[in-house]
């Protein structure tokens, strides 16, 4: 379970943020996760609801999540499909020369606090 310990980065992340830019509270923090990133979003919210506590500045701070999802390339065909539906393999051209685009993030992308 990697989530606690993606949460305790986020949290770190949130309480420098808020350190260099004087605010007092943090209200609600959006997430980028992929679809294939491996986070299992329940686990996540568990584990960020159960660690803010540590963090004064995140006592009340909701965790939102955005999934972004999971995409293919297959260098042979030149196409994009879901990385979810159909794996590795291209389903235009059966290639196995395929990589991901995007999927695997987990980003901070909006933060709603107070100064």
């Amino acid at each position: 379970m990697h989530e606690l310990g993606i949460v305790i980065h986020v949290a770190k992340t949130l309480n420098e943020i808020a350190d260099e830019n004087y605010l007092k509270r943090i209200g609600s923090v959006t997430l980028e996760v992929g679809e294939v990133s491996g986070i299992i979003t329940d686990y996540f919210i568990d584990c960020w609801n159960y660690f803010k506590v540590r963090y004064p500045l995140l006592k009340e701070c909701e965790m939102k999540l955005e999934m972004i999802e999971g995409i293919n390339f297959c260098e042979d065909c030149k196409q994009e499909y879901s990385a979810i539906r159909y794996g590795r393999i291209c389903p235009f051209c059966n290639s196995e020369h395929t990589y991901l685009l995007q999927g695997n993030e987990c980003n901070i992308k909006e933060i709603e606090a107070e100064d």
